[in-house]
């Protein structure tokens, strides 16, 4: 399996995070998968932003939660997209949702996007294990990724419960025996969020799986050099 080069909320450094123009970018510059936020409108609508205010991308100290989608286009002049348009500009490469809010709501209107655009094969989740467990209970089938910040191993109580394909370290976690560990255990390891060419190198000759970025141009650059 060759490394999976991630594209972190498209590719920031060429057009604001988390947008249309974002994606259509990563795409171009060879992401092998986007990765992008999901929270939910007050409507219902799962619309692609990280944070949950507007303040940080938008200059609105209005929270996601409580606009409309609607309300939510108006303010950010269409910047924030819903997921449903997302993964039609995503379409020819996988997608990585993250949820990064405790709620099984979002992740149930994440999952009926998905269904809509029949995008369930190239899609894949990570984010609050809460949400985790939605998606799981939800969709049997669904790839999971398993973001995990501890130095201590994920307890297997809950790795039975969301049975992921990944685990998603951020990358200085990431050493020879955990590679190996998570290896023998038929899991893959995803790095994240790696910008510098030198940490790129290290962490595919340790023997990554995925590696989130940034800088998908310099990551692409990195994978495509003969080794």
């Amino acid at each position: 399996m060759s490394v999976l080069a991630v594209a972190h909320r498209g590719d920031p450094y060429r057009a604001r995070e988390n947008t249309l123009a974002s994606f259509r970018s990563a795409v171009a510059a060879g992401a092998d998968a986007v990765e992008l936020d999901v929270r939910r409108s007050a409507d219902g609508v799962p619309v692609v932003v990280h944070d949950a205010t507007l303040e940080r991308l938008w200059g609105h100290r209005r929270a996601v939660a409580e606009l409309t989608a609607r309300e939510i286009r108006e303010l950010t002049g269409g910047g924030v997209p819903t997921l449903d348009d997302a993964l039609a500009v995503t379409a020819s490469v996988r997608t990585l949702i993250d949820l990064p809010e405790r709620s099984a709501a979002t992740a149930a209107a994440a999952l009926a996007a998905v269904r809509r655009a029949d995008a369930s094969g190239r899609v894949y989740y990570s984010g609050d294990p809460s949400a985790l467990r939605a998606v799981r209970e939800a969709d049997a089938d669904a790839e999971i990724s398993l973001t995990w910040h501890r130095t201590a191993r994920p307890r297997g109580t809950l790795l039975a419960a969301l049975r992921p394909r990944w685990l998603n370290y951020p990358f200085g976690l990431i050493t020879p025996r955990v590679v190996a560990e998570d290896h023998a255990r038929g899991l893959l390891v995803a790095a994240w969020t790696v910008d510098g060419p030198r940490a790129m190198r290290r962490l595919v000759a340790l023997g990554a799986d995925s590696v989130t970025t940034n800088r998908i141009g310099a990551l692409r650059v990195v994978l495509d050099r003969p080794r």
